[in-house]
């Protein structure tokens, strides 16, 4: 083929996928099994492979892939359950091993928020949610999203219905973990360049209070009451315990050696007396008891486990594990790796909701 002919397609290449990224169309989904159960579902983002995969907890089958978009990692519940949102960027991908310079530059018409129905196991549109959307949080109504717009280092408040940015606030460098309070009347965004977190009154529209809590904090999660919150240090082999009402750090629970082992998502048991945290290429969960604060033992997971989920019942976790490309399942009582399943390129997100 002569060179006319390469530039040829390579043009047409070009046009397409512009005007595949430009449409925006919500994708369908692709099945993967026909038998299905009444079990609960796990539904993981793959931040590589642009796609979310769905798993019946009961036969640990994938029973269907849906392509999302670009780079999707954060994923919530509406409070009804009824709807996930997702978060997508077109950001290019990076890594502690990779010369930003040479990367890409970032396609901002694929930067938004997926919107997918629960019971038709589909997307149905993409909302606009600021400038590279990396994680949010769903106001306790179920009307707005609290988004870290990570390369704009700002939050973005966002109302569901008609998908407009309501506000954009300015917050600390590389925002990513974001959590509305259990009254629902504050928000705590994570900022990992900056090592702090902002505190938005998203009825006033303000960031009301900035305060330190180490190195490369990303996610939040709060006892039941409000008072304590506990945030990830990850490049101090922490995890911090804040006075949710004072805004300021109480202790901090070290887990192991900085930089081999590197906290990332926090999780509460449903009755709150214990937290878990995924270390990435720590390769372990921890489990942590919230009311001596002490670390109760940890459990090997495999490769870089980033999200984290628990099971309606409590009685296991699941991590996704990024490099492997699949997801563990851990047996709360033993202590013990049950299986591994394998799901899309570059596993992010994780939750498990039941039918």
């Amino acid at each position: 083929m002569g060179k006319s002919m390469y530039a040829l397609v390579a043009a047409g290449i070009s046009i397409f996928l512009m005007g595949c990224s430009l449409s925006k169309k919500p994708a369908q989904a692709v099945p993967e099994s026909s038998s299905e159960s009444s079990a609960p579902r796990i539904y993981v983002t793959n931040e590589v492979s642009g796609d979310m995969t769905i798993i019946d907890v009961a036969t640990s089958k994938v029973i269907a892939t849906i392509p999302l978009g670009k780079r999707p990692r954060g994923i919530h519940a509406s409070p009804d359950h009824k709807t996930l949102f997702v978060a997508l960027s077109g950001s290019p991908i990076a890594g502690p091993d990779v010369d930003e310079s040479t990367l890409p530059l970032p396609d901002k018409s694929a930067d938004g928020i997926g919107v997918f129905d629960v019971q038709q196991n589909k997307l149905l549109r993409i909302i606009h949610g600021g400038s590279d959307p990396e994680n949010f949080d769903i106001s306790k109504d179920g009307k707005q999203l609290f988004i870290s717009n990570e390369d704009a280092s700002a939050v973005s408040i966002v109302d569901i219905a008609s998908g407009t940015v309501l506000k954009t606030l300015k917050v600390g460098e590389q925002p990513e973990g974001v959590k509305v309070t259990p009254d629902g009347k504050l928000v705590y965004i994570t900022s990992e360049e900056s090592g702090n977190i902002a505190v938005l009154d998203p009825v006033a529209g303000e960031i009301i209070a900035t305060f330190k809590v180490g190195h490369r904090p990303r996610s939040v999660a709060f006892m039941p009451d409000g008072s304590r919150a506990y945030v990830n240090a990850e490049n101090d082999g922490t995890v911090v315990v804040v006075d949710a009402v004072k805004h300021k750090v109480l202790k901090s629970i070290s887990l192991g050696k900085p930089g081999v082992i590197k906290p990332m998502a926090v999780l509460l048991s449903p009755d709150a007396k214990k937290l878990y945290v995924s270390t990435g290429r720590g390769h372990q969960v921890f489990t942590v008891s919230t009311d001596t604060n002490t670390v109760l033992g940890s459990v090997e997971v495999g490769q870089r486990p980033w999200g984290i989920a628990l099971s309606p019942d409590a009685k296991t976790l699941y991590s996704a594990n990024g490099p492997s490309n699949d997801i563990t399942v851990v047996n709360l009582a033993t202590s013990a790796v049950a299986q591994k399943i394998k799901v899309g390129m570059g596993p992010w997100g994780i939750l498990v909701l039941g039918r």
